[in-house]
């Protein structure tokens, strides 16, 4: 028997055609955005709810320009610890989050301890928290890097507006399916549709939470205390060798102390040992000699 296709179903296989196709080419063409396809919208091109895609990177204003901003910042501090906790107050008072932070105490005379925090702070309040966090010590070093994704968002609110508008068409299509070829083959299409546009709509949440929030890695250092200065004069070198002979003797006196308790054991066993001699020789010379 030979299969009658009826007009309502051609119809809805050459929508899933033209829409396959559609999201086919902009998905040869994305390099961007991991792979995913979706349809591919030319600046000024006119979706069927009367919205336009944007123009070019170009023609965007100035306050609409998507930035991702990330930096470090070096700080000598006294106190690492307390300092990290007022960058965490400054953070915070900004609307802002940290998203890690690791504290490490001191280990001998050339570690006084440190700390680093990752800060996520409001892009627009970036310049006043950089200033408070300069009030912490001694700033050693700042650097911030910016980068443009303007035309990636834009890219990617254009796709998720026409997949949007696709997805919509393919539910009207579904509510006056009648035939179970039809229902079959518009449910996948649109169940493909919607994991596409979930994951461009992910993409697009992760650069907006980098726009919005600058990404900071703040360490917070301590000074080293290097060695003394070598004497330059006549009484500089007095006072050096007397520190110097004071410091002899006194490792001599913290030497003689541990080894003490030894001389003193080793001088009992000595002692016990000379005295067990002796008396063997007593008892010898005591002895009558053997004819």
């Amino acid at each position: 028997m030979r299969r009658t296709i009826t007009i309502p179903t051609a119809l809805v296989l050459a929508t899933i055609a033209l829409t396959g196709c559609s999201a086919a080419s902009s998905g040869m063409s994305d390099s961007d955005s991991g792979g995913v396809s979706a349809p591919q919208v030319q600046p000024g091109t006119e979706f069927s709810d009367g919205s336009k895609s944007e123009a070019g990177a170009d023609q965007v204003a100035a306050g609409d320009r998507q930035v991702i901003t990330t930096g470090w910042v070096t700080i000598t501090v006294d106190d690492p610890t307390d300092a990290a906790a007022d960058a965490v107050r400054i953070t915070e008072q900004s609307g802002g989050r940290i998203d890690g932070r690791s504290e490490y105490a001191p280990k001998d005379d050339t570690d006084n301890g440190s700390a680093t925090l990752t800060l996520r702070i409001p892009s627009a309040k970036l310049t006043e928290a950089l200033d408070q966090l300069r009030k912490l010590g001694t700033v050693e070093e700042v650097s911030l890097n910016s980068s443009d994704v303007t035309m990636t968002t834009q890219d990617l609110d254009a796709r998720i507006t026409a997949l949007s508008a696709s997805v919509d068409r393919l539910l009207a299509l579904l509510a006056n399916a009648t035939d179970t070829d039809t229902l079959i083959q518009l449910e996948t299409a649109i169940s493909d549709r919607q994991a596409q546009l979930e994951s461009l709509e992910s993409e697009r949440r992760y650069y907006a939470d980098q726009v919005s929030l600058s990404t900071v890695t703040l360490n917070l250092v301590t000074v080293f205390e290097g060695p003394v200065a070598q004497p330059v004069s006549f009484l500089d070198g007095l006072a050096a060798g007397w520190a110097a002979f004071v410091a002899f003797f006194a490792g001599l006196l913290v030497a003689l102390g541990v080894l003490l308790p030894w001389l003193v054991f080793a001088g009992l066993i000595t002692f016990v040992v000379i005295a067990i001699i002796r008396w063997n020789r007593k008892r010898k010379a005591s002895q009558p000699p053997v004819e």
